[in-house]
């Protein structure tokens, strides 16, 4: 594998790379290295930060229950009985003497090694890649790969836990890519499957690759380190092998949402008993039979990292327990490509990422009929990698050069000082739907994170200070004649279906009208679909600083200003959390009005692009109708509604100064003055590359391109 996967650059990607005058590209590629290699050294820091701050008994609690003072490998009798302890018996021998160590010693030791594991790691996977690799990849590639191990949550889990997940991993990519001969890189494989069972499904891969030696080697390894354990620890591995089924039950219950495997999933769905065990032998057996006939596949199309990837996802799938710092193969998926079109190759790459980063909660919204998928993502992840991601063959004309993407013919920048940035180009096609989907949630999610932390992670948090910056915004608002909340909100009140009309405006419309507003764009007017994401989410951005530095109580929870909140219900100031009562996060975040924001942004977008005058009227109704729901439900301040509006204008602007003016305005105006009439003369296909000095194609009014429209 190693000598297959590292054969060298070819002579002609180098010259090509040279004839391109890519001068400027390795300087931004070694900056980028440099940043990441910082980036690396800053999370590196911190999660030692995090492990070693954190009190004894808090922190590295799985191996204080190995090896600490009463930990179950000083234990008389077998390491099983208490079903704390989850590793092979291999395991536990080779963890033996470290009982004689040090307790104090052991932490530092053990989180620093545990540290020079993921580095060791990050540099195999890079060297790993599917060669030829372009030499900007090959600089920021090691980099890259040490942060996202270091953010994804199995590291993060096994440097908090003190566990020994990261070593399996590591061995089976040094016997595949690093140590030479196939006798020493099966015995490594061994070595890992003896400390992880279900590493025993490399053998296969090895074999029908043509590396018997290394299939046998793996398996004479993981025989002779069993079997050493079995006469070191006779009634261990009898529990071990026999008892607990290859510790089937061990480490709590296997219906636990830590538990990432296809025996967990069908547990969490409800089924039981026979029916489960059977479907569950069934099907992982269809998964491992599939993942390693597309392992295998993958490794013979010279992606040998991919083949891995896949063989340890199915792994993953079919062990009765595959705990959350059990889960890198699935991180090692990245690599894959997947997509004809250049701009549906991040998808799958950011998917993997996002899922094995962040919590799951943060992918699917809170409700009931997506807790299933939700609660499963992970192992649907492991299944989706394994037998079905239709990842792009080596021997594909798109593997190297996918369909690119089109862009609006580049404008100059609108400040001398200030450049137009580059991710912000002009995109004349629709996007990935899924990737925006996801894009979208994951921000929202962060968004309501970030506003729940500045009020110190509390709903109600913050109150005093909140409350003293509503004081001042009634001044404010006397000296201005702007103080009306108290006298619309009772005249509302008063009425009851204007209360109504307004309390249902004000619960209803808020996400619904964004979300219309970017559908219709991203179906009809996708050449203006990125401009107006664009200008959202500087806005958001925008007002979520301003709920960082002014945290601002809104009339409602303003004690003795008599405001009556209509969509929460009367609030008890007698109880020092009564913020809490509307279960909301950080209620603090009234100052800019994001209600009020959001709606002028729709106002504002609608103006712009709807083509006849009664839409962009009823356009900018929206924000006329919620600027008087905000203020007469007793929810924000007049002045909240002039911080909405500051932030949406800003946000308009700073895309304007970073980005230029619209495309489709851009390229109307280049079409009339610029353009040839269409004829067999016309400029072929828009390349990324060659976009900056080709003139862009007609758009037609729904903001389809000329390529759209024919279906190519």
């Amino acid at each position: 594998m190693a000598n297959a996967e590292h054969g060298g650059r070819s002579a002609g990607a180098l010259g090509a790379t040279a004839v391109g005058g890519t001068g400027a590209r390795l300087r931004a590629a070694r900056a980028a290295r440099a940043a990441l290699w910082l980036i690396a050294a800053v999370l590196a820091v911190r999660q030692l930060t995090v492990v070693l701050g954190t009190p004894r008994g808090e922190r590295l609690t799985d191996l204080e229950t190995w090896v600490g003072p009463d930990g179950v490998l000083h234990v008389e009798g077998s390491l099983y009985d208490s079903t704390r302890f989850t590793g092979t018996p291999f395991g536990g021998l080779v963890l033996k003497p470290l009982t004689r160590s040090a307790e104090q010693a052991l932490g530092w030791g053990w989180t620093f090694g545990t540290l020079l594991l993921v580095v060791a790691l990050g540099l195999v996977a890079a060297r790993a890649l599917p060669r030829p690799v372009s030499r900007r990849t090959a600089l920021v590639a090691a980099p890259a790969a040490i942060s996202l191990l270091m953010l994804s949550l199995p590291v993060r889990n096994a440097f908090w836990l003190g566990q020994t997940s990261i070593l399996p991993v590591l061995l089976v990519l040094l016997g595949c890519f690093v140590v030479r001969g196939q006798r020493a890189g099966g015995a490594l494989i061994g070595v890992a499957a003896a400390l992880q069972p279900t590493v025993l499904l490399f053998a296969p891969l090895l074999w029908f690759t043509g590396r018997r030696r290394a299939a046998a080697s793996l398996g004479a390894a993981f025989a002779a380190g069993t079997a050493l354990a079995w006469v070191a620890m006779p009634h261990d591995s009898s529990t071990y092998w026999v008892h607990h089924l290859a510790g089937t039950g061990l480490g709590g219950p296997a219906d636990d949402l830590a538990n990432q495997s296809l025996h967990g999933a069908l547990l969490r769905l409800g089924l039981t008993g026979p029916l489960e065990i059977g479907l569950f032998l069934t099907l992982g057996a269809a998964v491992a039979v599939l993942g390693v006939r597309r392992a295998v596949r993958y490794a013979r199309d010279g992606q040998l990292l991919l083949a891995v990837a896949v063989t340890g996802c199915a792994a993953v799938v079919i062990s009765p327990t595959t705990w959350q710092h059990q889960l890198l193969w699935v991180l090692l998926a990245v690599v894959g490509r997947v997509g004809r079109r250049a701009a549906d190759r991040p998808v799958w790459p950011v998917a993997v990422i996002l899922v094995m980063t962040v919590p799951a909660k943060w992918m699917l919204p809170d409700m009931g009929f997506l807790h299933p998928l939700r609660d499963n993502l992970v192992v649907l992840a492991a299944v989706l990698a394994a037998v079905a991601i239709p990842f792009v063959s080596r021997t594909s004309p798109y593997f190297r050069s996918p369909v690119p993407t089109e862009y609006a013919a580049p404008v100059p920048a609108r400040y001398r000082h200030i450049p137009l940035l580059p991710f912000l180009r002009r995109v004349l096609a629709r996007p990935n739907l899924l990737l925006e989907m996801l894009l979208i949630r994951v921000t929202y999610a962060a968004y309501s994170q970030v506003r729940l932390a500045a009020t110190g992670g509390t709903i109600s948090g913050g109150r005093e200070r909140a409350e003293h910056h509503g004081e001042q915004i009634m001044a404010i608002e006397r000296v201005l004649h702007l103080d009306i909340e108290h006298a619309v909100n009772h005249a509302v009140v008063e009425i009851g279906w204007l209360r109504g009309f307004f309390d249902f405006y004000y619960t209803s419309f808020h996400f619904a009208v964004p979300l219309t507003v970017l559908g219709l764009l991203y179906w009809r007017r996708p050449v203006d679909y990125r401009w107006a994401r664009s200008t959202l989410g500087l806005t958001t951005l925008l007002a979520l600083i301003g709920f960082w530095l002014y945290p601002l109580a809104p009339p409602r929870l303003m004690p003795d200003l008599g405001i009556i909140d209509t969509v929460h219900g009367v609030q008890d100031f007698s109880q020092p959390d009564y913020g809490t009562l509307t279960s909301l996060t950080n209620q603090y975040a009234a100052m800019p009005s994001l209600h009020f924001g959001w709606s002028l942004w729709c106002g504002l977008v609608i103006a712009l692009v709807a083509p006849r005058p009664w839409m962009k009227a009823l356009g900018l109704l929206h924000p006329l109708f919620t600027a008087m729901a905000i203020v007469a439900t007793g929810n924000h301040w007049v002045l909240d509604a002039v911080g909405g509006a500051v932030v949406v204008l800003a946000g308009f602007g700073l895309v304007y100064v970073l980005q230029g003016p619209r495309a489709s305005a851009a390229t109307a105006h280049s079409n009339q003055t610029v353009l040839p009439p269409p004829g067999p003369a016309s400029t072929p296909h828009l390349s990324a590359t060659a976009s900056s000095s080709t003139s862009p194609r007609p758009v037609s009014e729904s903001g389809e391109t000329s390529l759209e429209k024919d279906g190519t």
